[in-house]
């Protein structure tokens, strides 16, 4: 039985909007970066916001395990289960430093390797998506309050091609490489799990990542995207799941390659064209 319900999106929309006012609070000063042993990197803001994620979600559902990025970059990882919390406090840090806004808050529940419910959070442009059992819905914010709900559903394809959607800080030449067999109108380069929120939003219709992410990276945005109808796929068309741990040679909760779309037909084309 899911726990996925309007209270508890309504505790996590509410929660991305406080962390999203600390990340900006964090924003508006100097920038102090370090790296951490993956050489990647991280600000004072990650760990604030992870920490008022981490609260929140004690409050709302403490029987559920929760996996956070900067908690597991620090060793602090729960045992495996059935049902479990995804957290990137701030997923694009490398457009924060930038300062580009192409930065996003993300919270995902997973039940049974699928996500369920999700909420990604865009601070700097005052846009929210949320996604779960009863639909998905896009949310300006402002003053720190989320405003009226608007329905999400992915487009039909355009009659003049597709927008491809690619990572402003991880193309890879596979990425470049990447052709599907229906007419491509243009491409469009963004940060962060923002890609599937346009997917979600009609605005977008296809993101091939063929580089590394890991699990907190896309379980939110997959969320809101599965909830207005589109598809998460591997590369040869099987499902995209979520919990990975104890694959020899790899971290756990890293994703393999992956194709996120408006349509299952456009990304089941796409993976013979890689």
């Amino acid at each position: 039985m899911t726990i996925a319900s309007p209270r508890l999106l309504d505790g996590l929309i509410a929660a991305s909007i406080e962390a999203g006012r600390i990340i900006l609070d964090v924003y508006s000063r100097p920038i102090d970066v370090a790296f951490k042993a993956d050489a990647s990197p991280v600000t004072e803001a990650d760990g604030l916001a992870e920490a008022v994620l981490l609260a929140a979600l004690e409050r709302l559902a403490p029987e559920v395990p929760v996996v956070a990025e900067e908690s597991v970059s620090a060793g602090r990882v729960p045992p495996a289960a059935d049902r479990f919390f995804l957290v990137d406090p701030l997923d694009g840090t490398k457009e924060f430093i930038r300062r580009n806004g192409d930065f996003t808050v993300n919270v995902a529940l997973i039940e049974h390797g699928q996500p369920v419910m999700g909420v990604v959070y865009a601070p700097a442009v005052g846009r929210l998506f949320a996604g779960g059992p009863d639909g998905a819905w896009e949310m300006a914010v402002e003053g720190n309050a989320p405003g009226e709900r608007k329905s999400l559903r992915v487009r039909a394809l355009p009659a003049e091609g597709a927008t491809l959607l690619v990572s402003r800080s991880h193309a890879t030449a596979a990425t470049d490489a990447f052709r599907p067999t229906v007419a491509v109108a243009g491409r469009r380069v963004v940060g962060s799990s923002l890609k599937f929120c346009l997917i979600a939003a009609g605005e977008a219709d296809v993101y091939p990542r063929f580089g590394p992410t890991m699990e907190w990276d896309t379980a939110a945005g997959d969320a809101v995207l599965r909830a207005a109808g589109g598809v998460m796929m591997l590369p040869d068309g099987a499902p995209f799941p979520y919990g990975k741990r104890g694959r020899p040679g790899l971290a756990d909760f890293a994703n393999p390659s992956f194709i996120a779309a408006s349509d299952r037909r456009l990304a089941a084309f796409s993976r013979d064209r890689v």
